[in-house]
């Protein structure tokens, strides 16, 4: 997993395979691959993307690069490298 910690929290790597059945992520390998429902249109798997994290790490999330990118990093605001790995362990 590319997880680094930075001044404000952590940056996440991971890849999107947008217009699936169901939000999922799986982690596989050194990969983390998010399954979004939405289409990448106008930024709605963005959007998707940062909502469910956040609701997943119960933290604000920022889409830093990769706006236009299936390779995406997010920051986590507030939260350290070992947590983000046990609750991404724990899906």
């Amino acid at each position: 997993m590319k997880i680094n910690e930075v001044k404000d929290g952590s940056t996440l790597e991971v890849y999107v395979k947008p217009n699936s059945k169901e939000f999922k992520i799986m982690v596989e390998k050194d990969e983390i691959v998010v399954f979004c429902k939405e289409e990448p249109f106008k930024g709605k798997v963005n959007k998707e993307l940062v909502k469910e994290f956040s609701k997943l790490f119960g933290r604000r999330v920022e889409l830093v690069s990769g706006f236009a990118s299936k390779n995406k990093k997010l920051l986590i605001k507030g939260i350290g490298k070992s947590e983000i790995e046990r609750i991404l362990l724990s899906v």
